[in-house]
């Protein structure tokens, strides 16, 4: 007997897409690998706020967290130590636990007969892995062989700004600046700056741990290792993502990753420069923004109200705003866009992979 689902997105509810609801002939069994850290927490309740087709949920995380007890649907779930023989019998396996983590066991739960959907960097470079953004490239998830990688929560919601813009034009070049939140180093990093702030607004003075420097009241160039060419990590995330999932080798891109005070969303500003006189025009890019799903506009000139994080937290759209002409490029154009990490830069992104997985397997 099929079952209907109904999908419900926390995003703008005046689009045809914020609620999907297709058939499901079956029931998966699912595992969480890093379910008690922020990613790991979202993706619980992501499974229950969008009533997956779910039979049975097994927790997993280090021996730290083994035994703690997590509400799901009104019951408690013991959470697990993640080990080799975890995913007897799981049919879809997130991974959220480091890259570290997820190179140790993917294989095991690929070998177990999941599909593993990752939220680290381990495979999302590797030519056998998918790579993708469900609302972007969501028929390369039929080329798994067993994992498909969730990319870099900056890329993925660049990605959705840029490319509604990309359908109307071909685009040449790409010059970004991030505005990253704490939350991207992960839960403890989320803590620290909340410590500090209190440290700091007391007449104290911010000591990190977690990040290299003081986060609190102050910005720094990503906690990234950089490289020959002067590039951090993430920047080359950026470059290198970007262009797999656009599938678009030569396209061009700069970008400068830098870490901000703010405890959630992401922020990024974005030049966009299209092939010579191919400009399009502001209302076409309008519309094409408004038309696609997971973005919301906002881009309010008469009250000045733009994307900004704190309204980003939280939802399921990336919000889009600050769109103009670039004075100096009659090619280009410039745009600012803010999104939630935890949610479209990562979790969500990997439900929306496990939803399109899923409609592949009963199509």
């Amino acid at each position: 007997m099929a079952l209907s689902i109904a999908l419900e997105c926390r995003g703008d509810p005046a689009k045809k897409t914020t609620t999907k609801v297709f058939q499901i002939m079956t029931l998966y069994n699912v595992a969480i690998a890093g379910a008690t850290g922020a990613v790991g927490t979202d993706f619980i309740k992501l499974l229950e706020e969008r009533n997956f087709p779910l039979k049975e949920l097994r927790l997993l995380a280090s021996e730290r967290s083994a035994g703690k007890k997590i509400e799901f649907k009104g019951k408690e779930l013991t959470v697990e130590v993640l080990t080799e023989d975890s995913f007897k019998g799981i049919d879809i396996a997130f991974f959220s636990a480091g890259g570290s983590r997820s190179k140790e066991f993917a294989a095991a739960a690929v070998n177990a007969g999941a599909i593993v959907i990752d939220n680290s960097s381990a495979f999302r470079m590797d030519p056998e892995v998918p790579l993708v953004v469900p609302e972007i490239n969501p028929g390369d998830i039929s080329a798994s062989k067993g994992i498909v990688a969730n990319p870099n929560c900056s890329t993925i919601i660049m990605l959705m700004a840029v490319e509604p813009l990309r359908q109307l034009a071909p685009v040449r070049r790409i010059v970004t600046s991030t505005y990253q939140a704490a939350s991207g180093a992960g839960a403890q990093a989320m803590e620290e700056l909340l410590e500090q702030t209190r440290t700091v607004v007391n007449g104290g003075t911010a000591a990190p741990s977690i990040f290299p420097h003081p986060i609190a009241f102050n910005l720094f160039s990503h906690n990234t290792k950089i490289d020959s060419t002067g590039y951090n990590e993430e920047e080359r995330k950026m470059i290198n993502e970007s262009r797999k999932i656009l599938h678009d080798p030569s396209l061009r891109i700069s970008a400068t990753c830098v870490r901000v005070p703010v405890l959630r969303a992401h922020s990024i500003s974005i030049n966009v420069e299209f092939e010579a006189g191919q400009r399009p025009d502001l209302d076409a890019m309008r519309a094409a923004l408004a038309a696609f799903p997971g973005v919301t506009i906002q881009d309010d000139a008469e009250n000045n109200h733009f994307p900004m994080p704190l309204e980003a937290s939280g939802k399921d759209d990336v919000l889009v705003g600050r769109l103009r002409y670039d004075l100096s490029n009659d090619d280009a154009v410039d745009l600012f866009v803010c999104g939630d990490q935890i949610l479209k830069g990562a979790a969500l992104n990997g439900m929306q992979i496990a939803e399109e997985w899923v409609r592949i397997q009963q199509a």
